[in-house]
């Protein structure tokens, strides 16, 4: 399982849930304790994108990770 920290606005969402699709492996979200689907652009929608995220992956992807880091935060 790798952890990513990362920070969101509205206009991100449908591009990391697309990305996110695209792995055959689950994905994560989360802040705090609320924990949801990445796959799930209503759930993404859902949480609080004021504040930094996790996301949890359970595989790997060069492709999503690459992705990740335009988002990540230290």
């Amino acid at each position: 399982m790798r952890e990513t920290r990362i920070k969101l606005n509205v206009n991100d969402v449908s591009d990391f849930v697309k990305a996110a699709a695209e792995c055959d492996f689950d994905i994560d979200l989360k802040y705090n304790r609320i924990l949801i689907d990445a796959k799930s652009i209503l759930g993404v929608m859902s949480m609080d994108l004021n504040h930094v995220l996790t996301v949890k992956c359970y595989g790997e992807n060069e492709a999503f990770e690459n992705f990740l880091q335009k988002y990540a935060v230290a």
